[in-house]
């Protein structure tokens, strides 16, 4: 099981490292991929060196593809055009994506969330067709989640999502997580 986290600068910290943290503890494979360059600053001027840059990446050794937020990080996600055709590949193929605070839009924009229920940011819920307010929301293929104060509950959906519910109890009991 491998999963592709891409960051863009103005990546949200919480979002982003929480699901690497969580699904790494969970014994899924993650790279974390720099849509452009190798070192990405963060919305709050954190720097992080990625796993591997988006040229670098080959799509078919992928099973998920989680968007963390951030602001101005889901506007540059969305800027690239060869992160939009890998997620319309996954899309098509049913694999899971996931998008996390104004991330969501990158999908509602490209047609993925037209005939899906989806959260997002606070506040942005126009954008969707069939908003829901709620931390997570699990729609088929596609997870979505509110925003860096939901991340820990949206990581643990994902390895649900993954590896199943045993798992998830697991790590909850090693996380001490009252979600």
């Amino acid at each position: 099981m491998r999963v592709m986290v891409p960051l863009a600068e103005g990546f949200e910290e919480i979002e982003a490292l929480t699901v690497v943290d969580v699904l790494r503890r969970a014994g899924i494979d993650v790279d974390t991929v720099g849509v452009v360059g190798s070192v990405i600053s963060s919305a709050h001027g954190i720097r992080l060196m990625v796993d591997k840059r988006l040229s670098e990446v080959d799509q078919a050794n992928y099973d998920a593809i989680i968007l963390p937020g951030g602001n101005p990080g889901y506007i540059n996600l969305g800027r690239s055009s060869q992160l939009i055709e890998m997620l319309k590949k996954f899309n098509s193929q049913n694999k899971l994506i996931g998008a996390i605070c104004g991330a969501p839009s990158i999908l509602a924009k490209e047609g993925f969330l037209d005939n899906k229920r989806a959260t997002i940011f606070p506040g942005n819920e126009k954008i969707l067709a069939y908003p829901r307010d709620k931390p997570v929301v699990i729609d088929g293929n596609i997870i979505t989640s509110q925003g860096p104060g939901t991340a820990m509950e949206f990581a643990l959906k994902i390895v649900e999502k993954l590896l199943g519910a045993e798992k998830v109890q697991k790590l909850k009991q090693e996380l001490v997580a009252t979600l």
